[in-house]
């Protein structure tokens, strides 16, 4: 039992924290944030556990949440208590897109003041009508929130558990056989940027790199990300299915583990040729169907309808993607990076499985995630440690 020392009263909450004790208790009647015990004369006590769960709480109010959508989030979240890192981590990212996304704003309407200065201009509907399209742009904060937690919980499992000591991001760019010393490098799908960080230290000064993705956070979170760097990088949200670019200006092409997710493919992978070079080169990287097998016999074990991996890979994987390929590119190089995941850690594991898309997060509500983790937990404890399949490759082609 937690220790008297260690509890504390609606006022000295509301006191050390900003928040009215009437919104503390407007929180625990809705359900919101429950103390986790009462004293004499059912004095609310707080615990370390709910000052964790307040700060997540007023992130998201931040955001623009309703109490609702925010309770919603939390009652799905079964993380670890003592493992709050990919959380902040996860709030902080949604943060930033919406700093972005104000800046935006921001823009769009100075624009239009700039050309109204001294009445010299009329209001252009048009114009408006681009500042409410920009206001209404990527303001689902709560699914970012969600999905940004998400991702941090996928990469956790990778940097705790992955064995091949040289790193992913690293591996793929040595193999990026760019014979042009002032190469023009496009990536699509760039995400937060992570690929380049990793490796800012072997970047060749004189690359001129353009990242892409289509969503606006991302890639204002990619700029933030390497910031200083701008003279070297540029960035802009670009929909891979229709590239904004010339024919023939890249040498080099990148989309990393996201091919699959795109709606129509065969398109993309028709830009990505057109804006290459003669000669250029695309590295496109995906997974195996077998990648992180074991996971899905793992909760099949627990109940048989569960399921954790997407079935998205199918639609390009190591098996299938050369063929696919083969339409638009030459010279077609399969090269897969050597790893595998060594689990001795539960709750790490739990995240991961219960991050994708498929139904397990759904199934595992109320009592039955407890049922799930103490399952887990026996499963480790037999093994000691679980050996997992990781499949990942690039496939590198010539046009």
């Amino acid at each position: 039992m937690t220790k008297k020392i260690d509890y504390l009263t609606t006022g000295q909450l509301a006191k050390s924290t900003g928040i009215t004790v009437r919104t503390l208790r407007y929180y625990d009647q809705i359900g919101l944030l429950i103390p986790q015990d009462y004293g004499t004369g059912s004095t609310r006590l707080y615990t370390k556990d709910d000052i964790i769960r307040l700060q997540r709480i007023q992130v998201l109010k931040y955001l623009g949440l309703s109490l609702q959508e925010i309770q919603d989030i939390l009652n799905t979240d079964t993380q670890s208590k003592g493992e709050i890192r990919h959380s902040l981590q996860a709030q902080l990212d949604v943060i930033y897109q919406k700093i972005a996304h104000m800046v935006h704003v921001v823009r769009a309407i100075q624009k239009i003041m700039e050309l109204t200065t001294n009445g010299t201009h009329e209001f252009d509907i048009d114009q408006l009508v681009d500042v409410i399209q920009t206001i209404q742009m990527e303001q689902n904060w709560g699914e970012q929130y969600r999905t940004a937690s998400l991702l941090q919980s996928r990469i956790n499992l990778y940097d705790k558990f992955s064995t091949n000591p040289l790193g992913w991001h690293r591996w793929v760019f040595n193999q990026l056989k760019v014979c042009n010393n002032d190469a023009h490098v496009l990536e699509l799908g760039c995400g937060d940027g992570t690929f380049w960080v990793r490796n800012a230290e072997v970047l060749p000064s004189n690359w001129r790199i353009t990242l892409t993705d289509i969503s606006i956070g991302m890639v204002e979170e990619a700029r933030c990300n390497l910031a200083g760097r701008e003279a070297q990088f540029k960035f802009l949200a670009v929909d891979t299915q229709q590239i904004p670019f010339h024919d023939g200006q890249f040498d080099l092409v990148i989309a990393n583990n996201m091919l699959y997710h795109v709606p129509d493919m065969p398109r993309a992978l028709q830009e990505m040729n057109r804006v290459l070079k003669p000669g250029g080169v695309v590295c496109l990287s995906t997974m195996s169907t077998r990648h992180l097998q074991e996971i899905d016999h793992l909760a099949a074990g627990f109940d048989s309808k569960l399921r954790v991996l997407d079935d998205v890979i199918y639609r390009f994987h190591l098996d299938n993607g050369e063929r696919l390929l083969s339409d638009y590119f030459k010279d077609i190089q399969l090269l897969q990076y050597e790893d595998r995941l060594l689990v001795t850690e539960a709750e790490t594991l739990i995240n991961y499985m219960i991050s994708t898309p498929m139904i397990i997060r759904e199934k595992l509500s109320g009592d039955k995630i407890d049922e799930f983790r103490t399952y887990i937990n026996q499963a480790l404890k037999q093994s000691g440690v679980m050996e997992m399949t990781k499949e990942n490759g690039i496939f590198l082609g010539r046009k």
